[in-house]
This record gives structure tokens, sequence and C-alpha cells, in this order.
């Protein structure tokens, strides 16, 4: 099990022979027979030394360290118009991010078994909005979206999308981990207003401390209370510390948010104030709105299939960097560093892709914030069940799902971001070969905003360096090929201009 784990979420429950030894205090020996029985069995939670109030716990966490994409993925995809000058509509995009989120991260929980939430991609739905829908009709760009989910599903069928995961050496997948954490850590101090870029400067630093080179303003003050007091609770071991944190400091923005004098934008996307209506209606009106082959009778079918590369290396390896990070954190990975059931979650995640472009909302992917549920203790897809019932409450109770604001949830990233940052230390420095790919790996993710990027970096360096030393031929096929794709990603401009699209 990973050791970047508080010790507080790892510590196994007492078992028996055939499981739980004991019940709650007080409650003397647990039954075994009955429903809660029968579904710790089916999720293994005993098995992997978890709870009931741990799974429910990581559940709420992931869900309000992830909310967020609720109100993002609207405004992103909302404030582009598409060829046709025509915009989708806001309200219903938060309805479609919420129930493909909903929907997706249940079955995960239920087929894959992992404490691995689902929601619309971030970065992807950014290529959806800024490089597809100006060029064609929205219908067509999220057609495209469904399209490259089908061929993801196609690769894990034909069991390429799991050799190539299983083919990375154990150094770069926990580089892979510690590169998201420096990276999830980074969106935590951006998204909370501590570092921000500098705006319309050259010859400076790209970034600054706060938003005028010192730390200024309410919001900012909620996010370091919460990052010192995430940290204080974490070395007291206390059970539910992310949790806990999140909630009482959206309740202190609530009131310092109420009290004092403050710009709505200093908040950045969510103002933390109570909402007077609770309720709102869901709108679906963009399930269905897709056209799988209309991009082909917009642009030429070269840049149609060079636009699907790009989306489906991008949902490639950002799920394959989150899977190994968030299973490396949970300790579930083998004696050979393999994730358990990982045909099952990687075709559900593909499934994720095409339903997020059936529904409007971009592609759906693994989430690195599920980290943060892991952090809390889960180990299994039942939190899953807590984190997807959260997200179909989000349908009608949008309001409130809205209330927590970055300054709130992000103390919980930086946490995170220190507890897989910790994995560095299995790295072997002392062999180059091994120690400069991790490198580039580690470094690429946070300096760039990429997942990808950063995994593309470090494959490009271990094969070259392989090769350096005359061990080309020891070097797994698919890692060559994914690092010829990667290649090919890096000079997706060149290559588009030499062939002219």
């Amino acid at each position: 099990m990973s050791d970047t784990v508080p010790a507080a979420s790892r510590q196994p429950e007492p078992t028996g022979p055939t499981g739980p030894a004991t019940g709650p205090a007080g409650q003397g020996p647990r039954k075994e027979g009955g429903v809660a029985a029968a579904v710790d069995r089916f999720f293994l939670i005993t098995a992997r030394g978890s709870g009931y109030g741990r799974e429910i716990r990581g559940g709420f966490a992931t869900f309000f360290t992830m909310a967020y994409i609720l109100v993002l993925n609207p405004i992103i995809l909302g404030g582009v118009e598409d060829k046709y000058g025509h915009r989708l509509d806001s309200v219903q995009l938060v309805t479609a991010t919420a129930l493909v989120a909903a929907v997706m991260t249940v079955i995960m929980g239920v087929g894959g078994n992992l404490p691995l939430a689902l929601a619309a991609g971030l970065g992807i739905n950014a290529v959806v909005a800024y490089q597809l829908a100006p060029r064609m009709s929205w219908p067509d760009a999220m057609g495209l979206i469904v399209v490259e989910g089908v061929l993801i599903c196609l690769l894990v069928v034909t069991g390429l999308r799991e050799a190539v995961m299983n083919a990375i050496p154990q150094a770069l997948k926990q580089a892979i981990s510690v590169g998201i954490g420096l990276f999830i850590a980074f969106i935590g101090f951006i998204d909370a207003g501590f570092a921000t870029r500098i705006p319309g400067e050259t010859g400076s630093t790209p970034v600054q401390l706060g938003s005028v080179g010192h730390l200024a303003g309410w919001p900012v003050l909620v996010f370091c209370l919460g990052v010192l007091l995430t940290i204080a609770l974490l070395v007291r071991k206390v059970r539910g510390a992310l949790l806990i944190s999140i909630v009482a400091m959206t309740v202190l923005a609530v009131v310092i948010n109420e009290i004092a004098d403050i710009e709505p934008t200093a908040w950045g996307l969510t103002v933390p104030e109570v909402p007077e209506d609770v309720v709102a209606a869901p709108d679906f009106g963009l399930l269905g709105h897709f056209s799988l082959f209309g991009a082909f009778g917009e642009l030429s079918a070269v840049t149609v299939v060079l636009l699907v590369f790009t989306l489906l290396l991008s949902d490639f390896f950002d799920t394959m960097g989150t899977v190994v990070g968030v299973s490396s954190e949970a300790g579930l990975l083998d004696e050979d560093g393999k994730v358990p059931g990982l045909g099952r979650v990687l075709l559900i995640d593909g499934l994720a892709a095409a339903a997020g472009g059936a529904a409007s909302a971009s592609s759906s992917t693994s989430y690195i914030e599920s980290a943060a549920g892991v952090g809390e203790g889960a180990r299994t897809g039942f939190a899953n069940l807590v984190t997807g019932a959260l997200f179909a409450f989000a349908l009608f109770l949008t309001p409130l799902a809205t209330v927590v604001p970055a300054q709130a949830a992000a103390p919980a990233l930086v946490a995170v971001g220190f507890l897989l940052m910790a994995q560095v230390r299995h790295i072997d420095w002392e062999r180059w070969e091994i120690a400069v790919p991790a490198f580039l790996t580690i470094v690429v993710m946070p300096f760039t905003y990429s997942i990808t990027n950063g995994i593309g970096a470090g494959f490009l360096a271990y094969v070259l360096l392989r090769a350096v030393l005359g061990r080309a031929r020891e070097t797994h096929w698919l890692l060559w090929t994914a690092s010829a794709l990667f290649l090919v990603y890096f000079a997706i401009d060149p290559v588009q201009q030499v062939l002219g699209v």
C-alpha cells in the first residue's frame, strides 16, 4: 500500500477469518449476512482495509473538489460560437455535465471498483471549444467526441490500451504520480488566486504571488487558512481532514462574503453566497444533439483525422496518468505496478468519452481530483456511488452544488499534491536513464499545465536514452509506438503545415 496515504486513512479495520471481527464500538460482532455484508464483499471494502465511513467521506471529498466542473464546463463550451454563430445553452450544459458525471461515475464504481470519478475533461473541452467548434457546427464537434470515445473502446477491446499501460516502467509510473501531484497542487494555487499569471507583460516571471505581486483580499485569506487547517488536521491524523476543511472554509467564505465588501469577481467562478432558490429544474435539451459524421462534410478527411487524433491522444494518456496516479495513491497497484481490473476501467472511461459527446457535454474522463477522496480513505468503487449520487442531486440542486468556492476546495488539492509528491523517493535517481525521463515527466506537467505533455516528454526521453545506451531492442515496442505518436503530437503544427491543412 502506498506510504503517501495518511496513516489515519490507511489503518485497516480489525478483521477475522471471514471479514470484520467487530462492528461499531459497543455493538459486538458484525453479522456476516445482510445487505451491508453483501455490499462489503462486492466492493471488497474490508478486504482493501477500508470501511463505509471512509468510503462515504471519500465520495464527498471527491465531489466537492471537482464540483467546479459544473460551472467551468458551461463557461468554456457556452462562451464560444460555432462556425454558424450558434452557442450552447448554459443551463442545458449544467444539466448535461451533471448527468454524464453522475451516470458514468456510478458505472465506474460498480464496473471498475475504483474510487475514480468521471466528468467532462478540462483541456479536452477547450480543444472542442477553441479548435473544433469554430470550424464546424456544435453537433458536428460533439460527433467527433463520440467517434473518439468509440475508438478508445476498440483499443481497449483489442487489449492495446491496457498493453501500453502495462509496458510502462514502474519508475515512469511513479514519476507520473509525482508530476500529477505537482500539477494539481499548482491548479489549487492558481484556482485560489494564490498565484496568478502576469497579464500583458513580457520579460517578467510568468506567474506572481497573488493578483498584484502580493497576497491581498479575503478570498485568498480563506485559501491560506484552508491550507493551514488541512495540514493541521492531516498531521493530527484526523479522519475526514480534507472534507472537514472544505466544509469549514465554505462556511467561513459564505460568512465573509455576507459581512465584507467584496467584488463577486474576486471569488472567481463561484461566489459563496446562500442561493435564493435551492431547487432548479434540469433541462435535458442538449442530449442526443450530435452528428456522428457531420464533420467530414465540413472539412477534409485528413483534417478530421488529425483532429480526432489530437482528441484521442489527449484523452488516452490523461486517463492513463490519472488511473495510475489514483490507484497508486490508494495502494491498489499489484507487485508489478499494474492496476486491478484495468481493462474494465479503461473501457468505462472510453464509454464515458462517447457519452459526453452524445450529451453535448464534451468528452468525459477520469478525474485526478479523485485523489482527494483517496486521501480521505476511499479505496473502492463504493465511494463513486456517493460521488455519483451527489452529481445526480446537483441536477436539481445546482445552486447548492456551486456554493463551494475554489478557495475552499483548493486546499485539498494542495494537500493531495503533497501526498502524491512523496512517491518521488521510490525513483532511482542514480540511474540517469531512468532519472532524466522521470524528471521531465514530473516538471513538464505543471510547467505546461498538461498531464499529456508530461507523459509525452518522459516517453520520448526514455526511448531515446535506451537507444543511446544500446538497449533499444529491450524496450517494449508499444513504448516506441507511443513515443512516435507523441512526436507527431508535439509536432502537430508543422505536420499540418506540410500537409496543407
